[in-house]
């Protein structure tokens, strides 16, 4: 993928989705289940039942439609594996030999990090954005202190970010949002799909900063 087309569909979206479940067949229903739902960036966590299976088949069956990603993406062959499964984009827990690696190949990674010291350090890796993370240890306060010593720092705030402070995170300069159970829910464990298509709209809507439902 095209590095500038995925940060373009970030900025555009604000939200990625991060599908983890037990269950391969859920997870697959999960991230069709999101993307029919105009979620366009999904990330499936290769500590998902078969995840390399999942990112094939959803790659398969949503096309252009979206961009199906990696997560929790720590080695270079972690990397490679999701890579070859079709993942058209990475993501870390932290810096490392994955970030190194996602930049060689030229595959878009946000990568994790926390503090001042290892935003920069993974930027200077080849980091497209930083995953901070998590993000509920400081919480919006603490990404706006961020924005003041590193204005141009591409920064998605993942780990403990609900509906209500999508528009404190972008309102104190998040790039976009990462989201995992409180979008995705259990849905892939089985779940209730249309409680999860509930969600994603809901999701959605604050991510443009309209009221849900309106």
């Amino acid at each position: 993928m095209d590095l500038t087309d995925f940060t373009t569909r970030l900025s555009r979206d604000r939200l990625a989705a991060i599908v983890r479940g037990r269950s391969a067949d859920a997870a697959l229903r999960t991230v069709l289940t999101l993307v029919e739902e105009g979620v366009g960036l999904v990330e499936v966590s290769l500590n998902t039942d078969d995840a390399c299976g999942v990112i094939a088949r959803a790659a398969r069956a949503v096309g252009d439609d979206a961009f199906v990603g990696a997560g929790t993406v720590v080695t270079r062959d972690d990397l490679l594996r999701a890579r070859d499964a079709g993942a058209t984009w990475v993501v870390t827990p932290a810096g490392g030999d994955a970030v190194t690696a996602a930049a060689q190949e030229r595959l878009p990674v946000l990568a994790g990090a926390l503090t001042p010291t290892e935003a920069v350090a993974v930027m200077a890796a080849g980091a497209t954005a930083v995953k901070l993370f998590p993000a509920s240890s400081g919480g919006p306060a603490y990404l706006r202190a961020l924005r003041d010593p590193f204005p141009d720092m591409p920064l998605v705030p993942v780990g403990g970010v609900d509906a209500e402070l999508v528009p404190e995170y972008l309102a104190a300069g998040a790039l976009a949002v990462g989201v995992g159970s409180p979008l995705v829910g259990d849905a892939a464990h089985g779940g209730d799909l249309d409680l999860l298509r509930d969600r994603a709209r809901r999701f959605r809507a604050v991510c443009r900063g309209e009221e849900p439902g309106a």
